[in-house]
């Protein structure tokens, strides 16, 4: 395959992208003229050009029917990483079971149009509980920074295979959106389903019985089950987290922002700009997490008495507001009584310090972002994506000290970057706290198996060991195999 790098003006490789298959898709924005980076596959033969089936160029699943399989595995958790470990038992020829504590889908869809409409919360079916996990409707990036978990671009494939656009094949920070995610994870519960497995909804696990291979794929919300394991004296252990606060500008601030006040037909051809920053404040990281352009911020909160907010966007991304969580590195000697659980219980006791200062269900407490950084109460709010309401309040005088004095400095060192960056018209939204697990069960690095408690398979980002849908997506599949390899002896 003859390949060749292009460095193009934004209309110039929108047109590319119609005539090539493209390999590699990436923006470098730095200088006033924007250049669009490509890789390309050039033409080796006639009808390679706009017609290009992207899926002829990657091994097609061969997925194995397990109806009558004498051996299965049970799979606790519909997210990525139980989905994916589930899709590759069946490659194996092993029958996956899998059970699901939230809704499907269909169902699960009805609970977050009430969510959003404050009219209640469903406490196992929510934006972090349901099939297909939290990512499935808040936003389904498919970003790993991760270049050492695995074949990543086989994860892309097989979204591609499911039926997810070309486009994630090639971008350098690929996007299904929340709009087209849950069709996606509808044909993979169905190709389990067909093939032979079993997925069962509105099952929360009340008893554990490990007395065969049990792959653990919670997520990172499922407090409640993770205070069992602990009590059950399973091996956990408090790791480093972040939390924060969402924040929101004008999308047309943040074109002009990074891409330096572009033409409408560069803008076109380039999509709405999103931002990745990081500083440093008193040796402390303080960065951007899940920016999404073109988006709007979501209740994300799974008990009563808290409140939690998260970011998506649809797939064509084209709200007028853009939005990220902004969050501060937490390091366990941060924490009193830092056992294993000491995390988790900081994230609940600042979930409920914003529930406290929202007053009404899930109405979230703001602030102006200049507010906010120069210590005022903000006597009016910006128009704001969250639906369900926000309340003016001072964040900056109940926020934790271990997250507030550093997100004022972040603040202000991002304006640094991005002159403009730290305007009235932006507002900041509370909190931001499940960006990560501050958890990890600790597990054999080679068999992937909990170091003590036998056939109990922890993986994905509730366990520690991923942060998004690709990498826990691939934590799945590597769980499915070392059991494979390890007790079923199927290699």
């Amino acid at each position: 395959m003859e390949t060749k790098q292009l460095i193009l003006s934004p209309r110039e490789a929108q047109i590319a992208s119609e005539k090539y298959r493209v390999i590699k898709r990436s923006v470098d924005a730095r200088q006033r003229n924007i250049k669009v980076l490509l890789t390309v596959q050039l033409p080796d033969q006639e009808g390679v050009g706009q017609s290009v089936d992207y899926g002829q160029f990657y091994p097609k699943p061969a997925f194995k029917d397990v109806h009558q399989a004498q051996e299965t595995v049970t799979i606790i958790g519909a997210g990525p990483a139980g989905l994916f470990a589930a899709l590759t038992l069946l490659e194996h020829g092993v029958k996956p079971i899998v059970y699901e504590r939230g809704k499907d889908i269909h169902e699960r869809k009805k609970d977050i149009a009430l969510l959003n409409r404050n009219a209640g919360l469903n406490p196992e079916s929510n934006y972090c509980f349901g099939e297909g996990g939290a990512g499935t409707f808040s936003d389904g990036k498919l970003f790993s920074r991760s270049k050492k978990r695995g074949d990543m671009q086989r994860i892309m494939e097989l979204f591609h295979y499911f039926g997810a656009d070309d486009k994630i094949l090639y971008e350098s920070h690929a996007h299904i959106g929340s709009d087209k995610l849950p069709s996606i994870i509808e044909r993979m519960r169905q190709c389990i389903i067909e093939h032979g497995g079993e997925i069962h909804f509105n099952q929360k696990v009340e008893h554990f019985d490990f007395s065969h291979p049990t792959i653990l794929a919670i997520g990172h919300s499922a407090h409640d089950t993770y205070y069992q394991l602990y009590n059950m004296g399973v091996a956990m252990e408090c790791k480093g987290f972040a939390m924060g606060v969402r924040i929101e500008h004008p999308q047309e601030l943040i074109n002009d922002l990074l891409y330096h006040r572009p033409s409408p037909a560069d803008l076109k051809a380039l999509g709405n700009a999103s931002y990745s920053l990081v500083s440093q404040v008193n040796g402390r990281g303080v960065y951007s997490f899940c920016m999404c352009p073109g988006g709007h911020i979501v209740p994300a909160s799974t008990s009563s008495e808290s409140c939690i907010v998260n970011g998506m966007s649809a797939s064509h991304r084209n709200s007028p507001y853009a939005n990220s969580g902004i969050i501060v590195e937490i390091r366990p000697e941060d924490l009193p009584h830092a056992d294993a659980l000491a995390g988790l219980r900081f994230q609940e006791y600042t979930e409920h310090l914003a529930w406290q200062n929202g007053k009404v269900n899930s109405i979230a407490p703001a602030q102006r972002l200049t507010d906010f950084v120069y210590g005022k109460y903000s006597n009016t709010l910006p128009t704001c994506s969250y639906l369900p309401g926000n309340i003016s309040s001072r964040l900056d005088e109940w926020l934790p000290k271990q997250i507030g004095p550093y997100l004022r400095q972040g603040f202000k060192a991002f304006d640094k970057k991005y002159p403009g960056y730290l305007t009235s018209q932006a507002i900041i939204v509370g909190v931001e706290s499940r960006s990560s697990s501050p958890i990890r069960i600790l597990r054999d690095p080679i068999t992937r198996a909990s170091v003590n408690t036998p056939n109990l398979y922890p993986c994905g980002e509730g366990a520690g060991y991923a942060g998004g849908i690709t990498s826990s997506a691939m934590d799945g599949i590597q769980a499915a195999k070392a059991i494979c390899l390890h007790v079923l002896k199927k290699y």
